[in-house]
């Protein structure tokens, strides 16, 4: 089918397929008869409308025309970068290679900071319509009634599961009324290492599969690590760079703990939510263990006190 698909598309395709690590979709390496292989990404059934995979080729083409470094979707024969072959719709994309960032490397920080702020600077030149947004607060709530509803929790977890959501709940709350009103704007969404090759000297934003509209942080904390003083320390590395194209709120640092949280909860119904499919038990055996829910427990703990400190000081701030 994968094969079928990609030559209705126009590729002339030598039968080699290999498939490659991703849960979300369905990703393979194919080889053409001439030149070297391509990466096709079967969107699963149901996540995305068309409008919003359009929106996310859409950005990424916009950036790679402005000169900055993202594997954009390939367009097809048909001039569209959006395929469809029985009932599932692919992309095709350039095969790159690289290595993660080493994020403990000033220079590096500084260099994805420029990068950064030269995709936010065109990510503000418009809106996403059909993509979405971040609602920490309700997210949390959502994502923590589907993980109940569900089951999920082991019964004797229950009472510290219960009386930790809501305190983080306000815990977040709290955070986001100190950061006060933020833009938003389309961004990466999932900007953490892995999601970054480098090569030589060349860095290459790749995924685009979680852009939405979000502030501005949102693709810089997960490229923070260590205690809170060198999380700072870094920040301030990245906005040096970031700062060279595009001014930097400092009051979205007050951001930073909720994001974290969101996307711990948001995490666990992620694998809620995909566990009928048979590569999650396959994969993520642990999920439906105790022991799981007990380490969540404890991490949520974390959270908590990490929410109640001051949000993280950049160089020179106290």
């Amino acid at each position: 089918m994968i094969l079928d698909a990609m030559e209705d598309a126009g590729f002339e395709v030598s039968g080699r397929l290999f498939a490659l690590n991703s849960y979300e979709n369905r990703v393979y390496q194919v080889g053409l008869e001439e030149g070297p292989p391509v990466i096709t990404k079967f969107y699963r059934p149901g996540r995305w409308s068309d409008a919003a995979i359009m929106e996310e080729h859409e950005f990424s083409l916009e950036l790679q025309a402005a000169d900055i470094p993202v594997i954009a979707p390939m367009i097809m024969e048909n001039g569209e970068s959006l395929g469809r072959h029985a009932d599932f719709r692919f992309a095709v994309f350039p095969q790159r290679g690289g290595q993660a960032p080493d994020t403990s490397i000033t220079d590096t920080l500084y260099r994805l900071g420029q990068w950064l702020g030269q995709i936010h600077n065109l990510g503000a030149t418009k809106s996403f319509q059909h993509r979405p947004g971040f609602d920490l607060v309700q997210g949390i709530q959502d994502h923590n009634a589907l993980l109940i509803d569900g089951g999920w929790v082991p019964d004797d977890l229950r009472p510290a599961w219960d009386s930790l959501i809501p305190d983080l709940v306000r815990g977040c709350q709290q955070r986001i009324e100190e950061a006060g009103v933020v833009d938003t704007l389309r961004i990466h969404g999932d900007c953490h290492a892995g999601n970054i090759l480098c090569r030589d000297e060349t860095m290459l934003f790749v995924d685009l599969d979680d852009c939405r509209t979000g502030p501005a942080v949102q693709d810089m904390w997960l490229l923070l690590n260590g205690e809170a003083t060198e999380r700072g320390s870094q920040l301030g590395e990245l906005l040096e760079g970031y700062e060279m194209f595009r001014e930097f709120n400092r009051r979205e640092r007050h951001l930073i703990e909720p994001l974290r949280c969101y996307r711990q909860i948001a995490h666990c119904a992620w694998l809620a939510r995909r566990w009928e499919d048979p590569a999650f038990p396959r994969f993520f055996p642990w999920f439906a263990q105790p022991r799981f829910w007990s380490d969540q427990v404890l991490a949520l703990r974390e959270q908590l006190a990490a929410l109640q400190e001051p949000a993280i000081s950049l160089p020179g701030q106290y």
